[in-house]
Order: structure tokens, then C-alpha cells, then sequence
């Protein structure tokens, strides 16, 4: 049944790496929200992953989960982002390199993909504009030229968080 020419339904690059943050996310054992990120250089090769988590060597169960309390009962002064560790774990230099992550980062990932001099942020949803730290990270990427786009879901796999 072979055609005379490639399949015209294949992945596109922007499709394959954003399936890769959701599956790659699934990796993340907080019970709300399971974010990945992928980086990826300007010939399309995947150089790092990264999901939220607790630093290595700290046990899963020794550090609080909670969202709501004080600073110091939540995750939010734990937990390594995802775009922070696809930084960390990127198996080469990621200058002129693309991010792809699952939501728009935050003012303390911006800093680290703009110090790492990550040309271009593709993610695929902004799930809190209005607090500041987004707006932060917003400003941080226009001074600094780093491209931003939102990525438009093709529809053909779907990799959904549990």
C-alpha cells in the first residue's frame, strides 16, 4: 500500500518536542502539577530534559508537597523547576538553543535561560499572567532579545499529565 513519496502525517519538529515535555513530565512526583521542559539546538537534537522536582538526593518524602501555608511548609521553597533542570542536565552548551516548556517560565527561570543565552522560549500555556513574577519574566526576556512564542497544538498526540 506504499505511495510513491514520504507519509504526509509525520510530527512536525514543534509537535515531537513539545510531546517530549509532557512525557518527560510524567517523571514529576508532585501531586498538582507535573511541568517538562526540552531543550533542543538549532539542528533539532534534544540536549536537555527536565521535569519539576526536589533536588538530587532529597527524599520525595522528607519535603513538604503543600501549596498553601508558610513559605517554608510548601513545595515553592524546594522544588527545582523544569526548565531550571533541563539547564542543569543539557549534555552540551545551550547557546543560540531552543526551550521548550510546558507553561511560561517564571522571573527566577527567565534569568537562568537568558543567562544561558537560550535564543528562542516556545511554551504552551500561560496559566497565571497576572501575577508579577510573570510580568517580570516578560520584561527580562524583551530586554534581553530572547524570542517567545506560544505553541499552537496541531492535535494529533495528546500526552495529558495525570
Amino acid at each position: 500500500m506504499g505511495g510513491n513519496g514520504p507519509r504526509q502525517d509525520y510530527l512536525g519538529w514543534d509537535e515531537t518536542f513539545m510531546l517530549l515535555t509532557h512525557l518527560i513530565a510524567a517523571r514529576s512526583k508532585d501531586p498538582n502539577s507535573q511541568v517538562g521542559a526540552c531543550i533542543v539546538d538549532p539542528h533539532d537534537i534534544v540536549l536537555g530534559l527536565g521535569y519539576n522536582g526536589f533536588p538530587r538526593g532529597c527524599s520525595d518524602e522528607a519535603l513538604p508537597w503543600a501549596r498553601e501555608g508558610d513559605f517554608l511548609t510548601t513545595k515553592y521553597a524546594y522544588v527545582v523547576h523544569a526548565e531550571a533542570n533541563a539547564l542543569l542536565n543539557a549534555s552540551a552548551p545551550v547557546h543560540g538553543c531552543r526551550l521548550y516548556c510546558n507553561y511560561y517560565p517564571c522571573n527566577e527561570c527567565a534569568k537562568l535561560i537568558i543567562q544561558h543565552r537560550i535564543a528562542e522560549v516556545i511554551y504552551e500555556e500561560d496559566k497565571y499572567p497576572e501575577l508579577d513574577l510573570y510580568k517580570v519574566s516578560k520584561r527580562l526576556f524583551e530586554l534581553a532579545g530572547v524570542a517567545v512564542r506560544r505553541y499552537t497544538c496541531a492535535n494529533r498526540l495528546r500526552i495529558e499529565p495525570r
